[in-house]
């Protein structure tokens, strides 16, 4: 039976629950306050009744010894008998009336008994014989004589009874209402829990590959502090849960773009080299003379291939730095690095004129020189290829607020605002147009800026008709590793 009411509780709502347990609290409170005022009231009474018995007697012991009688006012129902005392022997006197004295008279005469051997008041609670329960008083009227005085404890008990059954219905009534209202307002408070509750229920079932965003609708403030705490703590995990999935999801949609583009720029050198490998095949059978052109094309196609998969090897590696560095660090002069890029760009690119501000006094770093020198040929390359002949442009090296800043500067057409967000990324080219052998891989800048986060820098660009300017910098101090 126990088993069986533990586990109807545990299946009850917390509501429910905290509304029975505040039930049961205001239960225990109601009998305690019950108690005590009950004990109180019923003191209360006799107190009163022992006092209402002194006055009465001592004006019939008044009237006893001026008169000899009982005289003035007799409350009904109560009993009075006068015992003439002598040698520690109490008799009774004839009553002035047969009422005045119950049936039996023998708890009347032991009392008066009791009495005369000593000089004060006896207060005692007997049950006369067909009378019921009264309250006993015996005092000295005047020498030899003790007069004893009976009240009927009737009426305290009466009030006593009337008290309980007031406080019994009045605690059950307030003790349904705490249960009903305080459920209710319970219920209200824990609102929220429930729409969390709900919440995570529906999370359970989402699909979580998908790009969909969660549901974050807990804005009700009821329910104090402790549940507002855990609505704020429940909404900012699910904020960190929808950010993760987004996270997540724009990074399986890079590898999708990705994977696509690397097959798709792998597949073109591939099918090249097939398509030379069987003209070569052809030539070396039936013409002698083109055997050598087809072989160098087939080198120039391996070649081009083996620069895609050396940069795609290089961002793999760059992705997963944190296990292993790509970087050899050691300490370089940059102004020297630059100068050499620059010295290269003019003999590869003789129809962009190049102007070179670097200043004498070198700019030494912790860096790994040939991967800056890549990142300065890149950029420098960028500008040739995307511009027209004869377009100018500039190199500068600067050191300003603690930071080297390398700024590669062309007066071409620019780019337009809607790509330069995207010139970073991994095989995205600004002209669609262009072929691979002019516009390379779509590696380039990927590769850039991939190497110069590596360092701890920074690359950026801005454009607009008539100036582009790839702006590197990179800390004074140590880079991250």
């Amino acid at each position: 039976m126990i088993a069986r009411i533990k586990e109807t509780y545990r299946a009850m709502r917390l509501g429910t629950r905290l509304a029975l347990g505040l039930g049961a609290l205001a239960l225990v409170v109601f009998a305690v306050v019950g108690s005590a005022l009950t004990m109180y009231m019923r003191d209360y009474l006799s107190a009163q009744l022992n006092e209402q018995l002194k006055i009465a007697q001592i004006a019939q012991s008044k009237s006893i010894a001026d008169n000899g009688t009982l005289e003035g006012k007799k409350y009904y129902r109560w009993y009075y008998a006068v015992y003439d005392v002598k040698d520690g022997n109490p008799r009774l006197r004839d009553p002035e009336d047969s009422a005045d004295v119950p049936e039996d008279v023998d708890d009347f005469t032991s009392l008066a008994r009791a009495q005369a051997g000593l000089d004060t008041e006896i207060l005692r609670t007997e049950h006369l014989k067909g009378a019921g329960l009264y309250r006993l008083r015996a005092c000295e009227a005047e020498p030899g004589v003790v007069l004893v005085s009976a009240a009927p404890l009737d009426a305290i008990d009466d009030t006593v009874n009337q008290l309980i059954t007031i406080q019994v219905v009045t605690f059950v009534l307030a003790l349904a209402a705490l249960v009903v209202f305080g459920r209710a307002m319970l219920r209200r408070g824990l609102k929220p829990l429930g729409d969390m509750a709900h919440t995570a229920r529906g999370i359970t079932s989402h699909d979580l590959t998908d790009s969909a965003r969660l549901s974050v609708r807990h804005d009700n403030r009821d329910g104090g502090p402790e549940v507002e705490e855990l609505r704020t703590a429940f909404n900012t995990m699910l904020e960190h849960i929808d950010d993760a999935l987004a996270v997540r999801t724009e990074a399986e949609q890079r590898l999708r773009r990705f994977v696509a583009d690397a097959s798709h720029e792998l597949r073109t050198p591939l099918m090249s080299v097939r398509g030379y490998a069987d003209l070569f095949q052809y030539a070396a059978a039936h013409s002698p003379e083109e055997r050598d052109k087809h072989l160098a094309r087939l080198r120039a196609e391996a070649a081009r291939m083996g620069v895609l998969l050396d940069d795609l090897l290089m961002l793999a590696r760059l992705d997963a730095a944190d296990v292993e560095t790509p970087l050899r660090l050691e300490e370089a002069d940059l102004t020297e690095l630059a100068r050499q890029a620059a010295d290269a760009f003019r003999a590869g690119r003789p129809d962009h004129p190049l102007t070179v501000a670097i200043g004498s006094a070198p700019v030494r770093l912790r860096l790994d020189p040939l991967r800056v020198r890549q990142v300065l040929d890149n950029l420098l390359t960028n500008a040739a290829v995307h511009t027209p002949p004869g377009t100018k442009v500039a190199l500068e090296v600067a050191v300003e607020s603690g930071l080297t800043e390398v700024r590669i500067t062309d007066s071409g057409p620019g780019i337009p605002a809607d790509d330069q967000a995207r010139v970073f990324d991994r095989f995205y080219r600004v002209d669609k147009a262009r072929s691979r052998d002019r516009g390379g891989s779509g590696l380039g800048l990927a590769v850039a800026r991939s190497l110069i986060r590596a360092h701890g820098g920074t690359i950026d660009l801005t454009s607009v008709p008539g100036t582009t300017t790839f702006t590197v910098r990179l800390p004074l101090g140590t880079p991250r590793s």
